[in-house]
């Protein structure tokens, strides 16, 4: 049974010589990357023309089958035929031109618990021509959005992300719907539940309304087979699985995608939403009866005495409105009849949408007015509103690339957001971290933001004192230091540490009716978050003079070089300063000396049977970098044990990666701050595993 059929688009050839042929413009020829069950695609150069092969095995050109027809970053192809760059501008004109094609590499087809490749055969590519669809989905992709649209290359309608065949799978299903419901309905009668025509949006128990709740979720079917059925779905070559539309909230173009079979029994086939759907149900349970309603949220009444729990927009971040017309136009064709109010229009409402979109409200500085003004309603409804008796708490959370700046920890998303709070009467009484977000898929191997900050809100009591910004000041730093101490001992991940700062700096900041400067104008949000982030930055320098001189010297180096080389006559310097010899550092596996040159030793370098007990003085340094060299190659069992071994000094390693990985932050050394990030947030397992191996210790020594 075919899986997929992985497609490469095309465009024809710049070269003049070849102007009439449509060549591939594919990002890579690998098809499967497991080891020891390698594939990949081999083009077959015939005449004026080509064909794919599929080859089994570890390729002998491996740079060039992962490179594919790829010449550089973005749409900067090579012709497969000349060898002629097809540039970017090429690319986006012949896709606008609706002159952009595919051509079919390969087939995923099942195997005995593995995947087969084949090589594609020009009936394969004949019957996916043959689909003709009857109807089409209306309405514009979003020609803006944070992560990428693949409208510069053509694909600008919701029509145009959805192959011929794609299109005639979905409108069929969409139809059987239909007709699902009136056999659901005369099954119902027949099994004995009341012929009562009254549907299910007006509060209908009988046949009718039975019918459109199982159409409902057989819908939400539908509509996640679109997510996997466009050819937005690229292939993983890792894992030999499809990856749906929405890796992240973005429409970037895809270049090789990959076809999915909806019949057949892996990723992307149809019953899997049938199942998830059925799954749910059968889970739901009986008992109190939940009322979902739509509201404006600056004029709602729904939260009058009631706990209130929110999640509101994020600023800029997400345009959710844009995206979900994807949704929205699938599951409108089979519904609509049902729910004849929630889908009156074409697309989804946008305009209300509270985001910071500035095409929206003709500029960056308007679009913020219009989130700030906006933001500070709804939250004042909700003070206004909320049961006294209990906080208001509030999810927010914001990508770490955007939590640096002069503005403090988050610049001007959290600024804004904030502020809002503040206006609306709000003090902030506390902060959760909470892991919220899946860090896999797209965002595996990234510094990706791994929690969502929970803000406590509560009524700012009106007899609340004003502040000098000295006060203030004082207050933040006699506060935020236990304050860190404590996230840390939860191990939240590094990534999300600057951002739950500004949860314990809020606190301080907002029990004030105002911070006033010396020349007697308000401290504003924006210089709040700046002192906290100074603050921030002072504690972690503050914990440097606890480490030992080996890590001490390893701290400062990896600071000026990384794990590059530099002059012996430096590192001796440095050495001299810190209490601590060149040769030693070398003794102790630290450092790698020779030919006048200095370097750390990388993670990737060091032994794995390394035993800390048989090392006086231990490092913290060498007791990090081991523990997440055991982590990579032996797994938190392993690195567990090594933890057990390390004693206290495992905690002093923990608080090292949090120094580190702000240092990598600042320099931009991506791989690296991964590395310590993603230790510091499986440590709670690596303690657990400490713990469970070792007799008589107790997780308060890791």
């Amino acid at each position: 049974t075919v899986i997929a059929w992985l497609w490469a688009r095309t465009v024809r050839s710049p070269n003049p010589a070849f102007a009439d042929v449509e060549v591939p413009l594919a990002s890579t020829f690998m098809l499967s990357t497991k080891k020891g069950k390698e594939a990949y695609v081999e083009p077959v150069i015939e005449g004026r023309g080509y064909r794919f092969t599929v080859k089994v095995g570890a390729p002998q050109d491996p740079a060039g089958v992962r490179a594919g027809t790829k010449a550089a970053r973005g749409a900067n192809f090579r012709c497969l035929l000349s060898g002629s760059p097809i540039p970017g501008d090429h690319v986006k004109a012949e896709g606008s031109a609706k002159r952009m094609g595919a051509a079919l590499m390969a087939v995923v087809a099942e195997g005995v618990r593995q995947r087969i490749y084949l090589s594609p055969k020009a009936a394969m590519k004949d019957t996916a021509r043959s689909a003709i669809p009857t109807w089409r989905p209306e309405g514009d992709v979003p020609a803006r959005l944070t992560g990428g649209t693949c409208v510069p290359y053509g694909l600008t309608q919701w029509a145009d992300l959805f192959t011929p065949r794609q299109l005639v799978a979905l409108t069929t299903f969409s139809d059987l719907v239909g007709e699902a419901r009136e056999r659901v309905q005369r099954d119902a009668v027949v099994a004995g539940l009341p012929d009562d025509p009254r549907p299910l949006r007006d509060g209908g128990t009988g046949a009718t309304a039975y019918a459109e709740a199982v159409a409902l979720y057989l819908a939400f079917a539908v509509d996640k087979g679109a997510n996997y059925w466009s050819s937005i779905c690229a292939w993983h070559k890792g894992r030999d699985a499809m990856l749906s539309t929405f890796g992240r909230q973005a429409l970037p173009m895809v270049w090789d995608y990959a076809e999915a079979n909806p019949f057949s029994d892996s990723s992307g086939n149809f019953r899997l939403g049938v199942e998830q759907a059925a799954n749910l149900t059968e889970r739901l349970g009986t008992g109190f009866v939940a009322t979902v309603t739509q509201s404006d949220a600056v004029s709602q009444t729904t939260a009058r005495d009631r706990v209130v729990s929110t999640d509101p927009p994020y600023y800029d971040n997400i345009g959710y409105a844009d995206l979900s017309d994807f949704f929205y136009v699938w599951l409108r064709r089979p519904l609509q009849s049902t729910f004849p109010r929630l889908f009156a229009t074409l697309a989804v409402p946008k305009a209300e949408e509270l985001v910071a979109t500035p095409y929206r409200h003709g500029g960056k500085k308007a679009a913020e007015t219009f989130f700030l003004d906006g933001m500070t309603k709804a939250l004042h409804r909700l003070a206004e509103q909320a049961h006294p008796g209990f906080p208001v708490t509030i999810y927010y959370a914001f990508k770490q690339s955007e939590t640096r700046s002069k503005a403090g920890p988050a610049g001007t998303g959290w600024e804004t957001f904030l502020a809002a709070v503040i206006r609306s009467g709000f003090t902030v009484t506390g902060t959760w971290p909470v892991r919220t977000e899946l860090t896999g898929n797209l965002k595996k191997g990234v510094a990706a933001l791994a929690s969502s900050i929970v803000l406590v809100c509560r009524r700012r009591p009106a007899d609340a004192p004003t502040a000098t910004r000295g006060e203030f000041l004082s207050a933040l730093r006699a506060e935020l230091p236990p304050a860190l101490r404590l996230l840390q001992s939860g191990s939240i991940a590094p990534v999300d540490l600057a951002q739950a700062a500004i949860g314990p700096g809020m606190r301080v900041y907002t029990r004030y009716a105002g911070v006033l400067q010396a020349s007697g104008e308000p401290l504003s949000v924006r210089e709040a978050l700046a002192l906290i982030n100074e603050v921030l930055d002072e504690v972690l320098d503050e914990r440097e003079g606890e480490l030992d001189a080996a890590t001490r010297w390893a701290l400062a180096w990896f600071g000026q070089h990384g794990f590059g080389e530099a002059p012996f006559g430096a590192a001796e310097t440095l050495s001299t300063a810190k209490n601590t010899t060149v040769e030693g550092l070398a003794g102790a596996g630290l450092v790698v000396s020779g030919g006048g040159q200095v370097r750390l030793r990388h993670p990737d370098e060091i032994p794995d049977d390394w035993d800390p007990k048989e090392v006086v003085p231990l490092s913290a340094w060498a007791a990090l970098h081991h523990l997440s060299r055991r982590l990579e190659t032996g797994g938190e069992d392993r690195a567990g044990g090594l933890l057990r071994d390390l004693g206290s000094v495992g905690a002093t390693a923990r608080d090292l990666a949090y120094r580190l990985y702000a240092l990598c932050e600042r320099k931009k050394r991506t791989e690296d701050a991964h590395r310590y990030n993603h230790l510091v947030q499986v440590w709670p397992e690596l303690r657990n595993r400490a713990v469970q191996t070792g007799a008589g210790m107790t997780q308060t020594t890791f």
